[in-house]
């Protein structure tokens, strides 16, 4: 993972102290579980097993004293040290049934019984016969009580180890779920908040449904990380070096015979990755472009209806979804193909060598069943981590390249917020022979020279493509020149942070964007600084407040996304409304009245002889009937500037502004005979 794995680690160390305290919690989950093998060992050898150990004929009763045939006994292991042993006796099970033997074996092998006689034949072949009484129930139960107080006690410490282990693995997923929680909005927050960082000229490439899915899918595809990803290979790291320990003390040789699952596992991890890395890229891919293309649908789906292109557009949805489908069906054949199925196999496999070495004496007399027992469970437990690591490599790859792209994003090129406050600015604007373009070479604009004063009103006016917007944009620094200069009062705008030359700034567009909420809140964006009073004067000055108050919540009429309830004028309104409640030094006005009736456009001009008092103003404006009242217009071709001046010296010129002007005039007269 390289560098994506630095970085995701720079954010476990944000809450290091609850993710080590989880780790901790897991350990000591670890070690607890790990201990009942060896108190299930303990039971089957010592208190079920232990039977068959040694019985020595004592001369009075105790603790762990069996009386049988009037006789004392007591078993080898209970005797203290320097007490006295008599006469050996041995409780043998041959099948199912146990008999008893005054004395001892000469040796060990396989046994049988029949009437009275009981035979042991030893691997070499020599053979034995012994004298034994078979035990009734009653009486192997004599033999057996002295054991059930200590086999109690074990099964009662098996059980509280349980439960302290269940306590110790909730406390560890509690915490280490929060704090993979934590980090996942730390990460959401760094990725919005660098959003708003980063220039305008980043959005024009990248759809707004790709970067949607970055903040909400990525970043929940790298909460599985922690969540799961992090909990199953820690926990199964731990659970196989503590299970490999446990294991060397119970049977060295056993513990050779399960090493080979080391790196078995390894190139597993290796190989896996190798093909799930190629199939998750493509799939977060895809899934970017879905949510892309769902949120460009969406936005446009009045285009869609009216042009009915609902079938084509549902066909180019079907090919995206097919291709999502067919690599989610790849990456499903592979985890089928290496996940826990494939580790079944294994485990298989290594219980019928370990089964076949025991049967075949391979291993000794030292493997006893308890050991041959407390092996397998080890084993049982080793693969269940096994299985939970192979499991969560699926995620592990998800993750991994959700983070890559999330991190992509964070490595774009952003500006840094500037804090405080510029003091209110007088609104000159200089441009110097400005030269711009988008993209290498292309220029919109060359040697832009022109200066708009205090007070004044520019107008900015020309085909479409000459150059207008561009040059609104370069004055807000949504994009920086590379020749010539931008002065705002004397200060060249490169010297001022973005942030405190647009806090003097208003701009109203010809399509105005509305949040969710009411019409108070769209004109102050919950500003504290835009107080109600302050609201309600701006809808005054732009003569929208009665026309809102005789909606039925008046000003905090809710408003939804895009302000779809409302038509193009209110809407307009409330722009300009947000514009002047925020008492720009320069307002910008880009086409505002192109999309308001006339009647609408008629309020909005008598609101603008007020508010432009003491602002510049400039103005993008088609219809030039607006703009006659402008101090200065500038006539754009191409990128230059080919005339400037009012609107009288323009007509008297008799040049691009008058045959424009007269054009829109005598396309008006042809509707109005019309």
């Amino acid at each position: 993972m390289g560098s994506t794995g630095k970085r995701l680690f720079r954010y476990v160390l944000l809450y290091k102290k609850p993710i080590a305290a989880a780790l901790g919690l897991l350990m000591l989950a670890v070690c607890v579980e790990l201990a009942g093998p060896f108190i299930a060992k303990r039971m089957i050898d010592n208190n079920i097993l232990g039977i068959e150990k040694k019985w020595h004929e004592v001369l009075s009763d105790g603790k762990y004293t069996v009386t049988y045939n009037g006789k004392r006994y007591k078993r080898e292991d209970h005797f203290a040290d320097g007490e006295t042993r008599g006469e050996t006796a041995r409780v043998l099970q041959v099948e199912r049934k146990y008999y008893f033997l005054e004395g001892d074996l000469a040796f060990d092998g396989k046994r049988e019984a029949a009437n009275g006689k009981l035979t042991v034949t030893a691997s070499d072949g020599q053979t034995a016969t012994y004298p034994v009484t078979e035990l009734s129930v009653s009486e192997l139960y004599r033999f057996y009580k002295p054991e059930i107080p200590g086999l109690l006690a074990m099964a009662a410490a098996y059980f509280g180890l349980l439960v302290l282990a269940a306590g110790f693995t909730y406390g560890q997923r509690l915490l280490l779920q929060k704090s993979a929680n934590r980090i996942v909005q730390r990460m959401r927050e760094d990725v919005f908040a660098h959003t708003q960082r980063l220039p305008v000229q980043y959005f024009d490439n990248l759809p707004a449904g790709k970067v949607v899915s970055r903040i909400t899918n990525d970043t929940e595809a790298v909460r599985e990380l922690f969540v799961a990803v992090l909990a199953n290979f820690f926990s199964g790291v731990v659970y196989m070096a503590a299970i490999y320990g446990a294991l060397f003390l119970l049977e060295p040789r056993l513990s050779l015979i399960s090493l080979p699952l080391v790196p078995i596992l390894l190139v597993w991890i290796v190989v896996y990755r190798k093909f799930a890395a190629r199939y998750n890229q493509v799939i977060r891919n895809k899934l970017s472009d879905i949510n892309a293309m769902i949120n460009e649908s969406i936005q446009g789906m009045p285009i869609i209806q009216a042009f009915r292109r609902r079938e084509k557009t549902m066909q180019e949805f079907e090919e995206l979804n097919r291709e999502f489908f067919t690599y989610q069906n790849k990456l499903l054949n592979l985890n089928s193909l290496t996940s826990h199925n494939l580790v079944n196999v294994v485990r298989n496999v290594l219980f019928i060598v370990v089964v076949w070495l025991f049967w075949g004496d391979w291993l000794g007399s030292i493997v006893t069943v308890g050991v041959l027992y407390a092996f397998i469970d080890y084993m049982n437990r080793m693969f269940q981590p096994i299985v939970g690591i192979v499991n969560q490599l699926a995620n592990l790859e998800t993750a991994r390249v959700s983070a890559e792209r999330v991190f992509r994003l964070l490595d774009e090129p952003g500006v840094d917020v500037a804090t405080g406050e510029m003091e209110r600015y007088k609104g000159e604007v200089r441009f110097e022979n400005v030269t711009f373009a988008y993209k290498n070479d292309d220029y919109v604009l060359r040697n832009i020279s022109f200066e708009a004063k205090q007070g004044e009103t520019v107008a900015l006016v020309g085909h479409t493509g000459s150059g207008k917007s561009s040059i609104l944009n370069l004055l807000f620094r949504f994009y920086d020149i590379e020749h010539g200069s931008i002065k705002v009062d004397g200060v060249d705008v490169r010297d001022i942070p973005k942030q405190l030359l647009r806090q003097h700034m208003g701009i109203v567009l010809q399509d105005p964007y509305l949040f969710t909420g009411t019409i108070a809140s769209n004109v102050s964006l919950n500003n504290p600084k835009i107080s109600r009073e302050k609201v309600v004067q701006a809808l005054k000055d732009v003569g929208a407040y009665d026309m809102f108050m005789s909606l039925p919540g008046g000003i905090d009429e809710p408003v939804l996304e895009k302000g779809s309830t409302l038509s193009a004028g209110q809407r307009q309104l409330i722009s300009f409304a947000r514009a002047l409640a925020y008492d720009p030094a320069i307002l910008i006005l880009d086409e505002a009245t192109a999309s308001i009736d006339t009647e609408t456009e008629a309020i909005i001009q008598q609101a603008l002889d007020v508010v432009k008092k003491g602002r510049t103003t400039f103005v993008i404006a088609h219809r030039l009937s607006t703009i006659r009242q402008a101090d200065q217009i500038l006539v754009l071709d191409h990128g230059e500037i080919v005339e400037r001046g009012n609107h009288e010296s323009l007509m008297e010129l008799g040049g691009k502004y008058y045959a424009m002007y007269q054009l829109q005039q005598g396309a008006s007269a042809s509707v109005v005979s019309a």
